[in-house]
């Protein structure tokens, strides 16, 4: 079952197509990424998905209701966890986690229940009463994941989580998303092609606003007559046809 349909979704300033033509499905449950450079367009769909931009044509439907004229409807089961870290400084990792969670209208007794859950689930116990800011950046964007999830969303989108990160920041976030997988439809953004790899069951290829391929790594490097996915990756971004 699709729990997303984009049909021929563009997005231009002035004459300038930051998403051309763009055409995909993504599957209920499904680990799907967006990957390609700086520039390629994920995260404006992930804007356009979010109703945070409108796009210029085209048509979305999203837990079968129509993504763009019923957004209202569908918002409640949708969470991002946008590419800047978007926690409160000030507050300490429990006082975020309760902030958002009343935000979204829990009452006090169930946001401390859901509170708890998530200081259980990433393992936030030692840093619960430690300000935000002085995190680091690993821990900022488990926090930044763990209060979108709050809402209990049946879609997570997930943008660049890892950018930024040293190799065992990024290798233990890697962990948490490939447990919260089978509990939602995950679409991430990223331009490391080992993040897609070891996380993706599927790959959307990306460029100057494109879809350039979308399928498994395997399929992608029998596509392009590889065996190693970057060679694969790097033919579908530099030939204009493959």
């Amino acid at each position: 079952m699709d729990s997303i349909v984009i049909e021929n979704i563009s997005k231009k300033y002035g004459d300038q197509f930051v998403l051309n033509d763009v055409s995909l499905s993504i599957q209920q449950g499904e680990l799907f990424g967006l990957l390609g450079v700086n520039g390629a367009g994920k995260t404006t769909l992930i804007h356009i998905l979010c109703g945070l931009k409108n796009p210029s044509s085209g048509a979305i439907t999203m837990l079968g209701r129509d993504g763009l004229k019923e957004l209202n409807k569908i918002k409640p089961d949708l969470a991002l966890s946008p590419q800047e870290t978007a926690i409160a400084p000030n507050l300490t990792v429990r006082e975020n986690l309760a902030f958002m969670a009343r935000l979204h209208g829990l009452s006090k007794h169930q946001a401390d229940e859901k509170v708890n859950e998530m200081i259980h689930i990433f393992s936030f116990q030692p840093y619960v009463k430690q300000k935000s800011k002085t995190l680091s950046g690993g821990w900022q964007r488990k926090l930044s994941i763990a209060m979108a999830l709050l809402s209990e969303p049946k879609i997570l989108f997930l943008d660049e989580p890892t950018l930024g990160l040293d190799v065992l920041s990024r290798r233990e976030l890697w962990q948490l998303i490939e447990k919260l997988k089978s509990h939602m439809t995950i679409i991430l953004t990223t331009h490391y092609l080992e993040e897609a790899e070891a996380l993706c069951d599927r790959i959307c290829i990306m460029k100057d606003g494109k879809i350039k391929a979308t399928g498994t790594v395997d399929e992608l490097n029998k596509r392009a007559n590889e065996t190693q996915f970057e060679e694969a990756f790097i033919k579908f971004v530099t030939e204009e046809e493959l």
